[in-house]
């Protein structure tokens, strides 16, 4: 097996390479260091992908033919697709990249493990595509065809562009509808880390909603065990199209409620937070809740991290990196 890990300077692709390469598996990453957010943090990455001797190309995915010889000059056989343009509200602001980032470079990465005779393509898709469903937990098996936001439409689109690569190319691959991922080395953009810095600041958070919100907050740890236990195991040609495909839910199951998760924060930080209540975003949902049956039933795979113990690591990890004050400081 030899991996080649997109998106390996952002959250999650750092993680899962680093991982493999811990477990002897021969592993190389590629990132565009897209400046959608702190780029400082992006390449802070890399340096942790260098200590533990895992390349990091720097490539732009979109450029069919690039891609297409990096894969297949390469030689991997496997490929852990987890570059993309992410957030849900910034794609009301900036929908291009979107479409670029989303769709175009997915179809260069399908076309590249095409012609290179990948074994299995594993990629990121989100919970978000189950968009306007109401019914939790969110399952498989319900209809993901009325997405709330452009980016959930690419991702929903991103599953029906591998499936069709399966069922023409016998090309098999998995896509993993991640939940809220939290952890150590973080996006700055999403609310373990907003919060954080707001609070430790004594700056307002804001409250969604007026905080009738939960999330299936997924701690980083698991989702790598996830992915490192489904990349060698490829789908097999499953009806009604034979295609070698899969999708599957990954999430801690487990819907937390925002305010539960604040006052979880606040305790290990040693502060009060300032909450500003509002109203629910255009292109947001009230509640994500994961069914993981189907998951577990092909790999094994249980959740073992608590929200408590996944925000504690956080914490520590934060005040590590930034320097934050200590609790109660």
């Amino acid at each position: 097996m030899k991996v080649l890990v997109t998106g390996a300077a952002g959250f999650i692709g750092m993680h899962v390479a680093l991982r493999l390469k811990r477990d002897g598996v021969d592993t190389a990453g590629v990132d565009n260091f897209s400046s959608y957010y702190d780029v400082g943090l992006k390449r802070a990455r890399a340096e942790e992908l260098k200590h533990g001797d895992v390349a990091c190309e720097t490539l732009d995915l979109a450029d069919c033919a690039a891609t297409r010889s990096l894969v297949g000059d390469g030689g991997f056989t496997h490929v852990v697709h987890l570059a993309a343009q992410p957030g849900v509200r910034y794609s009301l602001i900036d929908p291009a990249a979107y479409w670029r980032n989303n769709i175009d470079v997915f179809g260069s990465i399908l076309e590249a493990c095409r012609h290179a005779g990948t074994t299995h393509l594993v990629y990121a898709s989100s919970s978000s595509v189950y968009g306007a469903n109401h019914q939790l937990p969110f399952s498989e098996d319900q209809n993901v065809d009325h997405p709330v936001s452009l980016y959930a439409a690419t991702k929903k689109a991103d599953e029906l562009m591998a499936h069709s690569y399966s069922h023409l190319y016998a090309l098999p691959t998995t896509g993993l509808r991640f939940f809220t991922v939290y952890g150590p080395w973080g996006r700055p953009d999403m609310a373990p880390m907003l919060f954080t810095r707001a609070i430790l600041a004594g700056w307002p958070i804001k409250v969604f909603n007026h905080g009738d919100m939960q999330r299936d907050f997924t701690y980083i740890d698991d989702i790598v065990e996830g992915v490192v236990r489904i990349l060698s195991r490829p789908p097999q040609p499953a009806p009604p199209t034979g295609a070698p495909y899969a999708v599957y839910n990954i999430g801690n199951n487990e819907a937390v409620g925002l305010e539960s998760f604040i006052a979880e924060l606040e305790g290990l930080l040693g502060r009060r937070a300032v909450k500003e209540y509002l109203p629910l975003q255009p292109g947001d949902v009230r509640a994500t809740y994961a069914s993981i049956d189907r998951f577990a039933q092909a790999t094994g795979f249980a959740p073992r991290t608590s929200i408590r113990d996944g925000l504690a690591r956080f914490v520590a990890w934060y005040r590590a990196y930034y320097g934050g004050p200590p609790a109660g400081a």
